[in-house]
Order: structure tokens, then C-alpha cells, then sequence
């Protein structure tokens, strides 16, 4: 535990942090997830659909700063590409 005053007040501010972040991590995962069900199903034009409110999660997710720029890339076009291989 902190000992200090200015540390207990970052650990309450850190917490809050964390809970909010844990909200958009969880929301662009769940999209994901989403896209890559409808395509192991093979539901092709569903997983399109999926795949701009995936995109929209992502994009909020590295606008807060919660996920790297790079990851949400790369998240981005795994998924695009596997809705337009898995014909």
C-alpha cells in the first residue's frame, strides 16, 4: 500500500483509469470477436457488416490511448483480410 499521500491519491486516480480502460479494451475485443465468429461460420457478408463497428472500437480504443496505433493496424487488416480469403 502507499504510504505517502500524493501516492494513495495516484493509486485512487490509477483505479479509475484502469476501470475506464478496461470498458474500451473490452468493447474492441468483443467486436473482434465478433468478425472472427461470422467468418469461422462462414457468414461472409454478416462478418462485413462486423467489421466497421470492429474498426470503430479499435479506433477509440487508440484515440484513448489504450491500445498502440500499430496493434489496432494490424488487428485491422488480419481481419480484412480474413473476410475476403474465406470464400
Amino acid at each position: 500500500m502507499p504510504v505517502t499521500k500524493s501516492a494513495q491519491k495516484a493509486m485512487r486516480g490509477s483505479a479509475r483509469k484502469r476501470a475506464v480502460n478496461l470498458v474500451t479494451i473490452k468493447k474492441y475485443k468483443d467486436a473482434v470477436k465478433a468478425v472472427r465468429k461470422a467468418v469461422s461460420t462462414g457468414k461472409l457478408d454478416e462478418a462485413k457488416k462486423l467489421l466497421s463497428s470492429a474498426y470503430k472500437q479499435m479506433d477509440k480504443a487508440v484515440k484513448k490511448n489504450v491500445v498502440h496505433k500499430n496493434k489496432a493496424s494490424r488487428l485491422k487488416s488480419r481481419l480484412s483480410r480474413a473476410t475476403k480469403v474465406a470464400k
